[in-house]
């Protein structure tokens, strides 16, 4: 078919209203350039690096958990969707659907099993184990009077050993308020790779009478035993904040299967039974510092103040361990340039450790009641560089940090040498204090706990050293489901009364106080 003509005349008025056309577009875009910039994906990234740029992550125990209990636990809910009868049917078909979803990831992630974000389910534990507890600690914690048989603050005993409150509050947080990415809440038990128990154990110890407190360990204990995920595994999948060493103590070893979270491996075995505790199962997390951060600008402008040499306020008499620190009293009294002063109570005596370290150029860490001290953390968010005197000390998060390049470390033996440790301390070079000094500006991110938890934190850095025992985790429980069932021991216990009867998943003994 022949095509239409269309005039010459036509043609040409069309191209000249086109060449009329495009400069007045020009125009008009480069109008709306200057009035309406494009915005800088990198450039926001670098000015608003988390969701909610205004507000900064808090620190303080105390305030963190006001603002939790007051604006976010009212709307927590009430019901609890994990208690039932359990049978024995529940077990294996948990562990059937279990099996299938891992079979998914098997062939549907290349990286199975050494994946990342991990899965957690959160256990929704009765009031009574969680929130409960934290409402009894804010409306006693001004009880600054309250202490311990060695004269040790118990709010502040507590606040040291809060990681059970800012690991849970970090998991239970909407997913639009978290900045982790390594780690997500699961809502489907088959979907876990980890089991999280939401109980305040060092609360519940210190803040509970005796009897009360034991009957409280025995409930949760049950409580958690008789889930079908923990009969699946013997426990070897789920996680027990029991950061202070005197926590949950009467009923722990029948969780001795299970990941604790210590302040310390205590290897002396004053504090943990044999088999109880190691580093293939269990981690090790910081104490909460107690004095506020001194940061870049801080340690700059306190550099030239710190006149003295070594440091150290505290409990001059411990047990165990920690009588190393009496005879470094007695090496060190009197010395030029040493500060050693008993420790007190309350914020005055927390400005004044404050203040110290602030002036020191090292601080002395030696052992406490157990191998760690929270000495030590309180240092290394002071910019004062630890002298660790604890032969028995395993560290915190050691498989990622090394802590060379921010501590010394001293043998006991050569510590309370006559004359040798002031004469080394001396002896180090001040390129090499500037150069720990910066280091430990550096390292404080991953000792400073906060809400919302931050990108290299120490909860962040829990769940990077989590992900290495998964291919473990699950080895040792395949092969526990091995055993003949018939042949394991149940135990119940009626924690109304204290009364134990029948037996345990995990041992034939009775449940007692």
């Amino acid at each position: 078919m022949r095509a239409k003509q269309i005039p010459s005349s036509l043609t040409r008025s069309k191209s000249q209203i086109l060449l009329l056309f495009f400069p007045l577009s020009l125009i008009l875009l480069s109008f709306l350039f200057l009035l309406f910039p494009p915005s800088d994906p990198a450039a926001s990234s670098t000015t608003h690096p988390y969701p909610h740029p205004l507000i900064p992550p808090q620190t303080s125990f105390v305030a963190s958990l006001e603002h939790f209990l007051t604006h976010k636990a009212l709307n927590h809910r009430s019901s609890d969707d994990t208690v039932r009868s359990l049978l024995q049917d529940d077990v294996r078909m948990f562990d059937d659907r279990k099996f299938a979803k891992e079979m998914d990831w098997v062939h549907g992630d290349p990286y199975y099993p050494l994946n990342f974000p991990i899965r957690v389910y959160v256990y929704q534990m009765p009031n009574k184990f969680t929130y409960n507890l934290l409402w009894l600690f804010r409306n006693t914690y001004r009880e600054t009077s309250n202490l311990t048989s060695n004269g040790s603050p118990v709010h502040r005993l507590i606040e040291q050993h809060s990681i059970d409150y800012w690991l849970w509050a970090d998991l239970i947080a909407p997913e639009s308020e978290r900045l982790l990415k390594n780690v997500v809440r699961v809502h489907r038990q088959e979907e876990a790779d980890l089991f999280y128990v939401p109980f305040f154990t060092t609360i519940s110890f210190f803040l509970l009478e005796k009897q009360q407190c034991k009957a409280l360990y025995r409930e949760a204990l049950k409580w958690v035993t008789d889930q079908p995920a923990w009969k699946r595994s013997e426990g070897r999948d789920h996680i027990f904040p029991i950061h202070h060493p005197w926590s949950f103590k009467s009923v722990r070893r029948y969780v001795k299967n299970s990941i604790w979270l210590l302040p310390d491996m205590d290897s002396t075995g004053n504090w943990y039974k044999p088999g109880q505790v190691s580093l293939e199962k269990d981690l090790i997390l910081p104490y909460v510092p107690n004095v506020d951060l001194c940061d870049a600008k801080c340690v700059s402008e306190s550099e030239s103040k710190r006149t003295i040499l070594l440091f150290f306020r505290g409990r001059l008499k411990r047990n165990a361990g920690g009588k190393i620190r009496s005879k470094l009293v007695t090496e060190l009294a009197g010395a030029k340039d040493v500060v050693i002063e008993e420790g007190t109570s309350g914020d005055q005596g927390k400005a004044a450790a404050q203040k110290g370290m602030r002036r020191s150029i090292f601080c002395l860490s030696p052992a406490g009641d157990t191998p760690s001290s929270a000495r030590l953390f309180d240092a290394i968010v002071s910019g004062c560089i630890p002298v660790i005197i604890s032969d028995e000390l395993e560290l915190p998060f050691e498989g990622i940090l090394d802590y060379r390049k921010i501590a010394i470390f001293v043998s006991s033996a050569d510590a309370v040498q006559p004359g040798w440790l002031l004469p080394f301390l001396k002896g180090i070079s001040s390129t090499q204090i500037r150069e720990m000094r910066k280091n430990l500006v550096e390292f404080s991110r991953h000792f400073m706990y906060s809400s919302p938890a931050q990108p290299l934190g120490p909860e962040d850095l829990v769940w990077r050293l989590m992900g290495g025992k998964l291919v473990n985790i699950k080895l040792h429980t395949r092969r526990s489901q091995r055993v003949v069932k018939e042949s394991r021991s149940v135990c119940t216990c009626d924690c109304r009364s204290g009364n134990n009867t029948a037996s345990s998943t995990l041992s034939g003994q009775s449940l007692s106080g």
